[in-house]
């Protein structure tokens, strides 16, 4: 096919010719002409995109500028360092808790039981647990495994939070009832709660409390927290003083040498009430320690058990 037509004053005659080559070759210089366009729009886009939004640059093509990388790790740093300082208090907290743990064994565990508790062994044994590793940091997308990671921290945090708040009202609990024992030093333990000869009379009596026997002077402490309610002096128990514990316990202490504690004194577990002596009625220095609940007498080893081996 030709194409004609007329050019100038002269009216000369041009022609084209269109053939099938012609149309071919103007069509892929038109197709290279439009991917190179394509190529640039894109490229300049792009590189738009990372200077004015990273966000959109990462979502084509995975592309960040250095100072978005730069701003990304400060974020991640952030996050470790919130975690760090969260990690820090909470095994600040575990340490607090492992102290009150303590000292609620001291004060549950009897005389004795502590010395052979603290044997050491190599006899160790249970079943093998392998740790649950499917959610483990490195095996999930950055930003979901700090997120992971935050939500344990916080979930440890509170439970290491719940569980001191429990121990301590445990503690607390535990303190104001009369567990301890009343001698602050060496003693024998030399007579029990129940019928007995009379030291004096040598008949058949009723020994209403269990004796210490220990040398005069030898503090006498308060086996609870509480209140004491009577300091002074009795024809049968000598120097005598009572304390009022949580519910409802009492506990005397009698044929004292001294007392140094008066009625109205608020009292903690191992405060110092006394000395041990030998006033009253009393064959020799040691301390009589009976002990009351709801009013009513108990035998006091109900509560402290004395071990003798």
């Amino acid at each position: 096919m030709q194409l004609m037509w007329l050019s100038g004053p002269t009216g000369r005659i041009k022609t084209i010719s269109i053939t099938s080559a012609t149309i071919i070759r103007a069509a892929l210089g038109l197709a290279i002409f439009l991917v190179v366009m394509g190529f640039l729009l894109n490229l300049l886009g792009l590189r738009i995109a990372v200077e004015h939004s990273p966000e959109l640059a990462r979502s084509l093509g995975g592309v960040t500028t250095e100072s978005e990388q730069i701003r990304m790790e400060s974020i991640y740093r952030e996050k470790l360092d919130r975690m760090n300082v969260d990690l820090q208090g909470t095994i600040r907290e575990l340490k607090q808790l492992e102290s009150i743990k303590n000292k609620f064994m001291e004060i549950a565990s009897p005389p004795g039981f502590k010395e052979k508790g603290t044997q050491k062994t190599d006899s160790l044994g249970g079943p093998f647990v392998p740790l649950d590793l499917k959610a483990s940091f490195f095996r999930q997308p950055l930003d979901m495994a700090f997120n992971t990671a935050e939500q344990d921290v916080d979930r440890l945090k509170t439970v290491v939070q719940t569980m001191q708040t429990q121990w301590t009202d445990q503690l607390k609990w535990l303190r104001a009832l009369p567990l301890g024992i009343p001698v602050g030093g060496e003693f024998r333990y030399t007579s029990g709660f129940g019928i007995r000869n009379d030291p004096f009379t040598h008949q058949l009596a009723m020994h209403e409390g269990i004796d210490f026997s220990a040398e005069s002077g030898t503090p006498v402490l308060a086996t609870a927290d509480g209140v004491v309610i009577r300091s002074g002096w009795d024809p049968s128990f000598g120097n005598v003083i009572e304390v009022r514990h949580a519910e409802d316990y009492v506990t005397r202490y009698a044929h004292l040498r001294k007392r140094i504690v008066t009625e109205g004194d608020r009292i903690e577990r191992g405060t110092p009430l006394g000395e041990v002596g030998s006033t009253g009625r009393s064959t020799g220095p040691h301390l009589h320690y009976e002990m009351f609940r709801n009013g009513r007498l108990i035998n006091p080893i109900q509560i402290i058990p004395i071990t003798t081996g």
